[in-house]
């Protein structure tokens, strides 16, 4: 078969270039692996190259090994030496072959990120440095991103004394990693291009060498892998081989790991390109859905432009949902899911997205309830998260101190001066004596002792504290004695991770609920009697038994029981892999993949487009990008969903709907639940859903929303209403989120746009209605 069959106008024209650098604007789902792949074959057998003379860049493993398969199955080559792999594979490579040059040992070992911040912390220790005012992780992101912007300790400018203090550690960090024959994966990078930016003759070899450089992905490229691209291409040398840049500047999503967007442009400036070829024949979705995401991108500036199309028709129109909680939004889904594998769909081509890992909580749970199994892609389950079960070993302490692997996880965790010595003492005392680790604490002297028994002295403490109080409340407060939130406040990237545990607020809550135990009982407290109960109790020759399928609050504490469900989700196998089961990821995960039906959930203000986004230069375009991606990632059917109110960080939120439902082409919507106009965000226009009895009542569009209003100003007696226009003097117009406190010190959370959310007191704060 002919290479270039079936290839679509624009794909051919992609394919046959002619030795020039070009730029393919390769849209989702427009085949864009297809004609890297193709480009190859094409260079190889029509004689223009040998294999040797290609270099294949890709962003995963996965991308490059496909693309070595697809091109095994195309042409009789061995493609076992060819170039083809991620940057820090190729760059491997590289060092591996000219390590004296790079002034490297032969068997130089690579630190992954563990291993490299295991590494900080053994220098900063060695250094006697005060780790609380240089934390590691903080070190370590500051290397990682000087590492990324091309720049060595002699090169970054300190502006204090404590950055002056980073570049000295980074500068023997640097030296540490030489002595012991380490590289750490920025270093990957820099290495190579610092080996190649000063041996003249090595360049120009490679140069030469590759006449064809490919790089897929381009859009995610950060400033040192776009200068390593122009050494090798020869840019400004007069030599060198073609670039052929494959991306689509509207899936840039990676800001936060240093991609610049801006090198497409850099790209086609800097190599004058003259090959600008679109691909814009979009293989996977159908009309409405691509309609939804061309007219959502298209509020984006700085684009190079494209618009996707589809010979597949408009198909279903895109599902809109709103719901009054984040529980109903999970039952939503399930049962629309459920009819979805009625008509024959599998579980894995179901994708349910979050903006934010926190929000897979409740989903999990309704799932788990409902008996559909799912898996959490590219991530773990709520309950195997590190953060989440450090939590949930200190409420099993609680609960029973006598557990020794919750006392492992968390006795020294987060850090307090006990070390491994001292566990060997307590593990040696402990069989000595025949009793657990936590009561052998007594028995060990000295200063590893006194560390002990102030570990033992803060779970007492915090039993004492919390056994008057209900399940919620407890684990607030031991998230706050246990010094967790505080530990991962420390942490550059730690506020995913404080989000986590603030949600098992939320989990302890929703779970007393399901349960039937009491909202006031005390989390510690047993059952009440079963021969009180009456409920759940048989006698077998005079001995009280409890029947299987007994209620949890007459058998167990709300503690103990919301444990033992902790665990039995977390453990739970119905996901195994290679199982057909729903799939669970955050928007980022799910770049690259791609499902028969789709779910967005979670479409409010603050959450996406996240709160942060508005504090950020171009967050918001960022933000849009994201959502771009998630509608791509849809062939057949689309969902989208938001909530009048979640339980977010264990606090009630109420929200409005996300700005970028007034981005989506009306006529390709089909929204499930009723609507009435009310404004929102800077003025403008939109639809919200309320109660069916707002509609029962009858009357004009202003008298419901006059009987919203004062409903709602009622309930929290200040007068404001959530979801209502204000103007403020210095932050101009915005929309209230959330409302917290009565009348007299009621604050609220106003989302002011460009200018941010924003916290304002309702008793000092002068707001003015907006439309009134």
């Amino acid at each position: 078969m002919n290479l270039l069959d079936n290839l679509n106008p624009e794909q051919l024209a992609a394919v046959t270039l002619p030795n020039q650098s070009a730029l393919i604007l390769a849209g989702a789902g427009s085949g864009k692996t297809r004609v890297l792949t193709t480009r190859i074959a094409w260079l190889l057998q029509t004689g223009q190259v040998s294999p040797a003379g290609i270099m294949a860049v890709t962003f995963t493993n996965k991308a490059a090994k496909e693309m070595l398969t697809r091109l095994s199955s195309m042409l009789p080559v061995n493609t076992r030496g060819m170039w083809i792999g991620t940057f820090h594979g190729l760059c491997n490579r590289l060092l591996r072959t000219h390590h004296r040059d790079a002034a490297l040992p032969q068997t130089f070992q690579i630190l992954d990120s563990q291993d490299q911040l295991s590494m900080i912390k053994r220098m900063l220790k060695a250094l006697n440095v005060d780790d609380e005012k240089y934390p590691a992780k903080d070190l370590m992101y500051f290397i990682n991103n000087a590492k990324d912007q091309g720049m060595r300790a002699s090169s970054v400018e300190a502006f204090d004394q404590v950055q002056r203090r980073m570049v000295e550690l980074y500068d023997l960090y640097d030296q540490q990693c030489q002595r012991e024959g380490v590289v750490d994966f920025a270093e990957l990078l820099l290495r190579s291009y610092e080996l190649l930016q000063r041996n003249h003759p090595l360049r120009q070899h490679y140069q030469m060498r590759f006449r064809h450089i490919l790089v897929d992905e381009f859009q995610d490229t950060n400033d040192l892998q776009y200068n390593l691209l122009k050494l090798l291409a020869g840019h400004g040398e007069g030599r060198g081989g073609a670039m052929f840049a494959v991306g689509d500047d509207d899936q840039s999503i990676y800001a936060f790991r240093g991609a610049n967007v801006g090198n497409m442009q850099a790209f086609e400036r800097d190599f004058e390109v003259k090959n600008l070829i679109k691909l814009e024949q979009n293989y996977r979705s159908h009309g409405h859905i691509l309609d939804s995401a061309n007219f959502l991108i298209a509020n984006n500036a700085k684009r190079l432009g494209k618009n996707l199309r589809t010979d597949a028709g408009q198909g279903e129109p895109v599902r809109i949902y709103e719901a009054s909680s984040d529980l109903e939004e999970a039952q939503w889904i399930i049962d629309e899911s459920k009819s979805l594998m009625g008509e024959g769909m599998r579980r894995s081509e179901i994708a349910i997205l979050y903006r934010s890992n926190a929000q897979s909580r409740v989903i999990e749970h309704a799932l788990f309830a409902a008996g559909l199994p799912y898996t959490v892609y590219g991530g773990l389950r709520y309950f195997q998260r590190a953060e989440v079960k450090h939590a949930i070993a200190y409420l099993q302490l609680m609960d029973n101190p006598h557990n020794d692997s919750a006392f492992l996880r968390v006795v020294n965790f987060p850090t307090r001066g006990i070390g491994a010595r001292s566990i060997e003492q307590l593990q040696m005392a402990a069989e000595s004596h025949g009793v657990s680790l936590y009561a052998a604490v007594p028995h060990i002297g000295g200063k590893a002792g006194g560390s002990l028994a102030n570990f033992v002295k803060l779970i007492e403490g915090a039993r004492f504290e919390t056994q008057q109080l209900p399940l919620p409340e407890m684990v607030r407060v031991v998230l706050e004695r246990s010094t967790l939130l505080a530990h991962y406040e420390k942490e550059k990237e730690g506020q995913e991770r404080i989000e986590n545990l603030q949600q098992m607020v939320g989990a302890a809550t929703q779970f007393v609920q399901e349960e039937g135990f009491g909202a006031h009982s005390p989390a510690h407290l047993g059952p009440p009697s079963q021969a009180a109960a009456g409920e759940g109790v048989v006698y077998v020759d005079g001995i009280e038994l409890i029947e299987a399928d007994a209620p949890l609050a007459t058998v167990m504490s709300p503690l103990s029981a919301f444990l033992a469900h902790a665990s039995l989700e977390a453990g739970d196998a119905q996901a195994q892999a290679g199982q057909d089961a729903m799939q669970l990821m955050t928007v980022h995960s799910a770049k690259g993949l791609e499902f028969d039906a789709v779910f967005i959930t979670g479409l409010e203000e603050g959450l996406f487009p996240h709160e942060s986004s508005s504090r950020e230069l171009d967050g918001v375009d960022e933000e849009r990008r994201l959502m771009y991606v998630a509608i791509t990632r849809a062939r057949r059917r689309l969902y989208m969903s938001f909530t009048q109110q979640r339980m977010l960080h264990g606090q009630t939120r109420f929200n409005v709907k996300s700005r970028f439902f007034e981005e989506l082409p009306e006529e390709s919507l089909k929204w499930l639940t009723p609507r009435v106009q009310t404004k929102w965000f800077g003025g403008r226009k939109s639809t919200t859903a309320w109660d069916d009895a707002d509609f029962r009542e009858g009357g004009s569009d202003n008298q419901i929303a006059k009987q919203i209003t004062q409903r709602s100003s009622n309930a929290n007696g200040t007068g404001w209403r959530i979801g209502e226009s204000v103007s403020h003097a210095r932050f101009g117009e915005g929309v209230i989120v959330n409302i917290e406190g009565g009348a007299g010190s009621a604050r609220a959370q106003i989302n002011f746009g460009a200018a941010g959310m924003k916290v304002l007191d309702l008793s000092i704060a002068k707001l003015e209605r907006v439309g009134t």
